[in-house]
C-alpha cells in the first residue's frame, strides 16, 4: 500500500512530546513490512531540517481568504528515517524555531493543511490511504470529501488517529472564508458547539478513527472534552490501537546515550553505571533510589502535584530518596520546582527544558519513574522505563491502564487511583519498600524489560484498518 501519513510533529525532526514518537516509529515499522510509505509535516527551522538537504519536488501558492502564501514540497535526500520525509515549507509561517505556541497556528495549521493536498492532489497517482494525527490535520478529511478542487482525492479512505483529545483546533466562522470552496451544504460538518472544530471535523469525516489505547477510547466516550457524543456516535467506526516503542532507539543494549550500556542479563550493573554518572551530575546520594519524572511540566501530566509531592515525600523521607526532574512547561510549576533546591540540595535536583540525551540517562540511571497523569492517552514514557529496568510509578488512566499491573497484583509496577498529592507520596512510600527488597525489586525490573511494546507487534493493526476502510471505500 502507499500510506501517507499527515501529523505536525515527527521525531527527529520535530518533537514536542508522544504525537512525534509515534510519527517517527509508525511508518518505520509500516515500510520495513513491505509498505510505501510517506511522512508530511511542516518545514520548521530545526537542527534535523537545517543539517539535512532536501529537494524541491513541488511549488504553489496558498490561498487563506485574501491572502497568498508561496510554498514549497521539499524531499528529504537521505531518507535515514526509514521512509520518505516530505517537508511543506511555508516561510512566512513555519520558518521558527517552536511548532506551536503562536497567535497565529489556526492560519499556520489549515495552510500546511491546504498545501499538502494541492500537491497530492497534483500527482499523477493517489495514496491508498491517508493517516491524519490530531487536530492539526484534521480539516483535510473534510476537504477531501466536500473541497471542489480535491475530487480526485474523493476515494481516498482517511484515518484521524487521536493523540490527545484536549486540543481540538477551534476557531471562529469568521474564517470560515480560509477553507477551499466546498459543498456548503455539509458546512454543519464542521461545526461543533457553534464553532468550527478540527479535531470534531475529522471524526465526522474520516473513513475510521483510532485512539492510542483502548483505554483512552473508552474513557473519552464518558470524558471527552466537550465530544463525548460524538465519541459515542463514530464508535461504530472507531478502534483503540496501544501505540508501540522504536526498540532500535529505545535500546539499552545498543544506546548511545548511554554512560553504560547494559542488557536484561546485566542491568544491574549498567543501571548502576548510569546513576553513578546522573548522581555525580546532578549532586545526588548515589545509595538512594532515585525517582525521576521526565515530560512536560502540564496539569495534565499531574506536574502541578509534583513540587508539593516532592516537598512532602522529601521531608518525610529525607535519609532514604531522591528525586530529580526533567520538563518543561508551565512557568509557574517550572519555578516552583526550582525553588526546593533551596531546601533540597543533595537529594533532588531538576533541569528546566529538555534534553533528549539526558533523557535516555535518566531512563537508564533511575530507580522508579513518576508518571501522576491526569490524562495519558497512551503514554510511552513507562514502556521506555520497562525497556531501561526502571520501574514506573502511575496513575491509572488511559494507556498507563493498560499497560501497568501494580506488582502487588504480579505486574510490573506500582499504581494509584487518584492524581493527588497524598497518593502520589503513598505510591513513593511503597516504592522505598519495594527498593529495599533486593529479590523483588530484580523480578520485577526483569519483568519489564522483558515485555514486547515494540511497533512490530502494532503496525499490522493499522494496516489491516487499511485494507478495512480501503474495501470499504470500493464497495
Amino acid at each position: 500500500m502507499e500510506i501517507f501519513h499527515i501529523a505536525a510533529e515527527c521525531y527527529p525532526v520535530a518533537k514536542v512530546g508522544g504525537l512525534g514518537d509515534v510519527v517517527g516509529s509508525l511508518p518505520k515499522y509500516q515500510s520495513k513490512a513491505g509498505h510505501h510509505v510517506r511522512v508530511v509535516i511542516p518545514f520548521y527551522d530545526t537542527q534535523y531540517i537545517n543539517s539535512n538537504k532536501f529537494e524541491n519536488v513541488y511549488s504553489g501558492f496558498v490561498k487563506l481568504g485574501n491572502f497568498n502564501f508561496p510554498f514549497t514540497i521539499q524531499k528529504g535526500i537521505t531518507n535515514d528515517l526509514g521512509f520518505e520525509l516530505y517537508l511543506v515549507e511555508i516561510p512566512e509561517l513555519f520558518d521558527r524555531k517552536e511548532v506551536y505556541g503562536y497567535e497565529d497556528d489556526i492560519e499556520r495549521f489549515l495552510s500546511f493543511q491546504i498545501a499538502t493536498l494541492d500537491w497530492l492532489n497534483f500527482r499523477n497517482s493517489i495514496p491508498d490511504v491517508i493517516n491524519c494525527h490530531d487536530h492539526h490535520t484534521g480539516l483535510i478529511p473534510f476537504m477531501m470529501l466536500y473541497a471542489n478542487k480535491y475530487m480526485k482525492l474523493r476515494s481516498v479512505p482517511t484515518l484521524i488517529t487521536i493523540h490527545n483529545s484536549i486540543y481540538q483546533g477551534q476557531f471562529g466562522f469568521d474564517k470560515l472564508y480560509y477553507l477551499p470552496e466546498f459543498d456548503l451544504s455539509k458546512v454543519t460538518v464542521l461545526e461543533w458547539d457553534n464553532r468550527i472544530n478540527s479535531l470534531a471535523t475529522a471524526i465526522k469525516s474520516a473513513s475510521a478513527v483510532t485512539t492510542v489505547s483502548p483505554n483512552f477510547l473508552n474513557e473519552i466516550n464518558n470524558f471527552g472534552y466537550g465530544l463525548e457524543s460524538l465519541f459515542n456516535q463514530v464508535r461504530h467506526k472507531s478502534r483503540g490501537i496501544l501505540n508501540g516503542i522504536d526498540n532500535e532507539v529505545w535500546n539499552p543494549v545498543k544506546d548511545k546515550m548511554l554512560f553504560a550500556n547494559y542488557s536484561v542479563k546485566t542491568f544491574e550493573k549498567g543501571k548502576q553505571g548510569n546513576k553513578e554518572k546522573l548522581c555525580s551530575q546532578f549532586d545526588l546520594d548515589l545509595t538512594k533510589p532515585l525517582f525521576s519524572f521526565i515530560g512536560r511540566l502540564l496539569e495534565e501530566k499531574g506536574a502541578d502535584l509534583l513540587p508539593h509531592a516532592a516537598a512532602l515525600a522529601l521531608s518525610e523521607n529525607f535519609k532514604e530518596i531522591n528525586i530529580l526532574i526533567l520538563g518543561s512547561g508551565s512557568s509557574e510549576i517550572e519555578n516552583q520546582l526550582s525553588h526546593l533546591l533551596v531546601s533540597f540540595k543533595g537529594n533532588y535536583n531538576v533541569y528546566i527544558g529538555y534534553n533528549e540525551e539526558l533523557a535516555h540517562m535518566i531512563y537508564a540511571g533511575s530507580d522508579f519513574l513518576l508518571m501522576p497523569s491526569r490524562v495519558e492517552p497512551c503514554g510511552l514514557n513507562q514502556m521506555y522505563s520497562f525497556r531501561y529496568g526502571t520501574i514506573p510509578i502511575v496513575r491509572r488512566t488511559g494507556g498507563l491502564k493498560d499497560t501497568v499491573i501494580d506488582f502487588e497484583d504480579n505486574g510490573n509496577g506500582i499504581c494509584h487511583d487518584q492524581a493527588s498529592i497524598a497518593d502520589v507520596c503513598y505510591s513513593i512510600q511503597r516504592a522505598i519498600k519495594l527498593y529495599k527488597d533486593k529479590k523483588s525489586l530484580k523480578n520485577i525490573r526483569k519483568l519489564g524489560m522483558n515485555i514486547d511494546h515494540s511497533w512490530e507487534s502494532v503496525c499490522q493493526e493499522y494496516i489491516d484498518l487499511y485494507h478495512l476502510i480501503t474495501n470499504q471505500n470500493e464497495s
